[in-house]
């Protein structure tokens, strides 16, 4: 079978492909933070905290009060994939998925639109990892500073030790209870309040459930059923809410706000670029070259309002 493709998607015609390789990793896809989804260079994130706003009615006009603006910068960093594929193997299972013996609920009409729904799989588990670890000064090439990173940084961030030798469960309830005791009184009780957690933070959390903890809950745990209640479903400590972030790493968490994380990326940005390249017709190959530029980061908007445990 000979199957030649060469197509290129730019500025904002690649919106829908680089929209899918960034906006469904596990914390955008499942709504854990905001998207500001079309910023061009840079944008400011404005916060508005007023104090001493309400006093004695009198006849007179009193200004009272205080109202305090800040200001934090987001600012997407400019990335590239330059990817050479083979396609032969890729063949069979588009095919497959053409004649519709796939589980793929939307079945790719062409075969490039396949190879990049696979590359763009990829990003955004990359993506993933970036919004919560991501370290701009580190060895690793396309990083930007996540959320760990820049809370690290800043000193308005209210930090919680983590406990040596990592989470369990034994531990476990006592280590979100400082947590949860760290968070500003302000802020306790907010709807959108929400505890980020690893993934062993919230296995430790459900087997302590279960009574494998010293949690107080019998050898069996909640109505005697162990671990068998659990199904993915959600999960809260304390009245707030747990979020499972696929992307932080072990023996972190982060409580905040969602409405104080936020993902920037440009996804009308005209720098914006997703190609597939057949070299069939230059070399006679069978390689298929994929690029994509695009642009993205993260960014908190009030650091006194989140809390760090690591």
């Amino acid at each position: 079978m000979a199957l030649t493709i060469t197509s290129t998607y730019a500025g904002e015609f690649s919106g829908k492909y680089i929209a899918a390789a960034l906006l469904s990793g596990s914390t955008i896809e499942n709504g854990g933070i905001e998207v500001m989804p079309n910023i061009k260079y840079k944008s400011v994130i404005q916060k508005v905290a007023t104090t001493g706003l309400i006093g004695d009615s009198t006849c007179d006009f009193t200004n009272a009060g205080n109202v305090t603006l800040t200001e934090r910068i987001i600012e997407p960093l400019e990335f590239q994939i330059n990817l050479e594929l083979c396609k032969t193997p890729f063949i069979a299972n588009w095919e497959s998925a053409s004649m519709g013996y796939s589980a793929f609920d939307t079945l790719p009409p062409t075969f490039a639109e396949f190879l990049i729904a696979h590359v763009a799989a990829e990003v955004a588990a990359a993506t993933e990892n970036n919004i919560w670890q991501g370290n701009l000064g580190g060895a690793a090439a396309g990083e930007f500073n996540g959320f760990t990173t820049l809370m690290a940084a800043d000193a308005d961030v209210i930090d919680v030790a983590a406990v040596a030798g990592g989470v369990d469960a034994a531990n476990v309830i006592a280590e979100l209870g400082k947590i949860v005791d760290s968070i500003p009184s302000t802020l306790y009780g907010k709807d959108d309040m929400y505890l980020y957690v690893s993934q062993n933070f919230a296995r430790a959390y459900v087997r302590s459930l279960g009574g494998f903890g010293a949690a107080g809950l019998g050898a069996n745990g909640t109505n005697n059923e162990g671990t068998q209640w659990w199904n993915n479903g959600a999960l809260s400590f304390d009245g707030v809410k747990i979020f499972v972030a696929q992307g932080l790493p072990d023996n972190y968490a982060v409580a905040a706000q969602k409405s104080n994380l936020y993902f920037g990326c440009g996804l009308l940005s005209d720098q914006n670029l997703c190609k597939t390249l057949d070299m069939s017709d230059l070399d006679g190959s069978q390689n298929v070259r994929i690029i994509m530029r695009y642009a993205c980061s993260v960014q908190y908007g009030i650091g006194s309002d989140c809390v760090l445990y690591s």
